[in-house]
């Protein structure tokens, strides 16, 4: 897979229904019944359009609110934002740099020991590669993510503490 993400005439007509209803029109899916809120594996999340890497799941909280919520995306360029007075007031859009795709909203009530944001992601937005996968579906430099140290070393003080 190439680093040359973007929006293809073959890529947006093999969306289903939702998946082009929210990334192309700006549309949201329910909360609570939606393929990522819940999900707890390990790997990343990539634009259902482009398959830009937007998010990790090192960076996922469960917000409570039905969908995928994370703290920051997985590189600061691969997101942009943009003001949302679509409703009765200014929100802050989330939209996939290469492919703008709607992706969701940021809000500012995220973890503050994390940076305080809250991207509430479209499940439908997203493509969730698992972090087994990475390298054989070509997004191997993210692999270094989701590795663990060996049995052999030692646990550290820091170690011990992240494992709680």
């Amino acid at each position: 897979m190439s680093n040359d993400y973007g929006k293809t005439p073959e890529a947006v007509s093999g969306l289903t229904h939702l998946q082009y209803e929210v990334t192309q029109q700006d549309a949201t899916e329910p909360p609570f019944r939606n393929a990522y809120w819940n999900n707890h594996d390990d790997g990343i999340y990539v634009d259902v359009v482009s398959g830009e890497p937007l998010f990790s799941s090192t960076d996922k909280f469960d917000s409570g609110t039905g969908w995928p919520s994370f703290t920051k995306p997985i590189d600061p360029d691969a997101v942009t934002t943009r003001t949302d007075r679509k409703l009765w007031m200014a929100r802050t859009e989330a939209r996939s740099a290469s492919a703008d795709s709607h992706l969701g909203h940021v809000f500012d009530d995220g973890p503050r020991a994390e940076g305080g944001l809250r991207y509430c992601m479209n499940s439908a937005a997203l493509r969730f590669i698992p972090a087994g996968s990475l390298e054989e579906e070509g997004y191997g430099r993210y692999s270094a993510l989701f590795a663990h140290p060996t049995t052999d070393t030692p646990a550290t003080s820091d170690t011990a503490e992240e494992q709680s």
